[in-house]
């Protein structure tokens, strides 16, 4: 990990005016595709194949540009090309059902690894590879006056040296791994860092602990934080990103420029795979190959380098030789790690991190609506506050979702879902807390806990996410009084079979009042390899909570949460 040479980073002059006139075009494009029926209609096609494109917010302005060019141009084809910008998150959960927009014809992420987890969250006919049309290396963006106390540009630090400073004076950001690729690259490029190092494991962990420090959901979270962005939380020195996105902001930021100091060894780079949906119809998918074929021709490659990408084999196309914030050397991607191996990184991550994916079950039955004595409010006013009060405790990235439990609440279902799963950062800063403010208890309502621990466990297991601990909590102030459809023998019997040592899932009970079970609960969560925390008191709910949420995030060495029976 020595340091860049000089001659490595120059070259490549930021493509200000070019990139600059690309993104007002590209602006004008997201007009829609009505003006082109005008085109149509003079080359004779009348009834033109429409593809719906969804592609990630940074490639999606030069994939709207060059299907105008395509559909306008290629009259043989007899198509046009709907593009809509639409970030991978909820693409993943289009495709495999979790919400419920839209699937188009064609998926362009910022990477494989989407596809990959697409796949593995159920989407078992998705593409895990793709056709890739640009590429962008994932670079360490350092600010310049941050640059300079580092003696650049007469000397060129390395990312060693940027991460090892990380515990000095320079505030390094970093992007959720479990939900951005550029923080899996980064990951893989640290370890092979820590290699030289004596101990591997040991350099591996401090290193990631720092990254934990200032760890936010995504790129643009991570923009937001540098010096020329006024807000209260501490600016960042330096960050991971894709040389595209450090490109575009030193076009249009006034305040300051980036510069990219790039990996060495290589990380995988972003690689914007196409891919054609399994529900394509037949006369999208060949509309698609031609526009596949548009994409992949020079005068596509000629938009891409324009907008700052680079070519799929990781040639930069733009001189920018007077401009020694990036490099001209080529970036040739190297291969992803295998799935085994990006779920070992998120697994290593998520044990430092501490970042949760939490399904709340929440007790709704008319037993949760009586006073507590000493106090003017019900079980569970209680339990509502507290459960407020611990999303305050949780880590931004930490994705939490809640349902509420009785009997029949939703059709057959005992259950209803009360907040989807969503990063604790924008359940705050919605409406979230007001929702759960407002729950209610269901009048005479019985309790089906077996069925909605089991619901919950099936759920959890099949939307697993590597990178995070992922935790079923079970909130009741009883036990289950004979309303679900299955016994308790028939729970612990399917909670053991599908438990993966492998893909941790603990449930962790949580019982309030004199009413509550807690030799069942216990037994139910330690066949998940969980606990159980119960008080008959309900106002020492939330001693209750914190005590389970500490379980639940715990730091290594005192539990090992990566692991399940931790």
């Amino acid at each position: 990990m020595g340091r860049h040479s000089a001659s490595s980073r120059s070259g490549l002059r930021t493509p200000v005016v070019v990139l600059s006139v690309l993104l007002v075009t590209a602006l004008g494009g997201w007009v829609g595709y009505d003006a082109l029926r005008d085109v149509f209609g003079g080359s004779g096609c009348t009834a033109p194949t429409t593809v719906n494109v969804v592609a990630a917010p940074d490639i999606a302005p030069a994939i709207t540009q060059i299907g105008r060019a395509a559909a306008a141009e290629d009259t043989a084809g007899c198509y046009r090309i709907n593009v809509a910008s639409r970030d991978s998150v909820t693409v993943t959960e289009s495709i495999t059902g979790a919400n419920d927009v839209d699937r188009p014809d064609v998926w362009i992420p910022e990477s494989t690894l989407w596809l990959r987890r697409a796949h593995e969250k159920g989407a078992w006919n998705t593409p895990v590879t793709g056709t890739s049309v640009a590429s962008s290396p994932v670079v360490l963006a350092l600010t310049e006056a941050a640059a300079a106390d580092l003696g650049w540009p007469d000397q060129n630090p390395s990312w060693a040296e940027l991460i090892g400073q990380a515990a000095g004076g320079l505030n390094l950001g970093f992007p959720d791994p479990a939900r951005d690729p550029i923080g899996v690259a980064t990951l893989a490029g640290l370890r092979e860092l820590v290699k030289v190092e004596a101990d591997p494991g040991a350099a591996s962990t401090t290193v990631l602990r720092r990254l934990s420090a200032n760890t936010l959901p995504g790129q643009a979270d991570l923009f937001a934080r540098l010096p020329s962005v006024t807000g209260p939380a501490e600016p960042l020195s330096a960050f991971p990103t894709s040389e595209n996105a450090l490109l575009r902001y030193n076009v249009r930021d006034t305040g300051g420029k980036l510069i990219a100091v790039y990996a060495d060894p290589a990380v995988p780079a972003l690689d914007y795979p196409f891919v054609v949906l399994p529900e394509a119809a037949e006369a999208a998918r060949a509309a698609a190959g031609r526009f596949l074929d548009r994409l992949m021709n020079q005068r596509s490659s000629d938009t891409f380098a324009d907008a700052g990408f680079r070519t799929p084999d990781g040639k930069a196309l733009r001189d920018r030789s007077q401009d020694r914030r990036t490099s001209a050397a080529p970036a040739t991607p190297i291969e992803l790690p295998s799935a085994e191996d990006v779920e070992q990184l998120l697994n290593a991550w998520a044990a430092v991190n501490l970042s949760g994916r939490l399904l709340v079950l929440l007790d709704v039955s008319g037993s949760m609506g009586e006073r507590v004595a000493g106090t003017d409010t019900t079980r569970l006013g209680l339990t509502i506050q507290a459960t407020a009060t611990g999303l305050g405790l949780l880590k931004p990235t930490t994705k939490v979702g809640m349902w509420l439990y009785s009997r029949k609440l939703d059709g057959d279902n005992d259950y209803s879902v009360l907040l989807p799963m969503r990063p604790v950062g924008e359940h705050l800063t919605g409406r979230a807390v007001e929702t759960l403010r407002d729950v209610k208890v269901v009048p005479n309502g019985s309790t089906a806990l077996y069925d909605t621990v089991l619901a919950a466990y099936q759920d959890g297991r099949q939307n697993w996410e590597p990178g995070r601990i992922n935790t079923v909590v079970v909130l009741t102030d009883g036990k289950d009084d004979n309303a679900s459809d299955i016994s308790r023998d028939a729970l612990l019997a399917e909670l053991t079979r599908l438990r993966d040592p492998q893909r941790p899932l603990t449930l962790i009970g949580i019982g309030i009042g004199p009413d509550v079970d807690a030799a069942e609960l216990t037994t139910i969560a330690e066949a998940t390899g969980g606990k159980a925390f119960t008080t008959p008191n309900p106002a020492q709910i939330e001693g209750v909570l914190n005590a389970a949420l500490s379980r639940m995030l715990c730091q290594p060495p005192n539990c090992q949460p990566a692991r399940a029976g931790g």
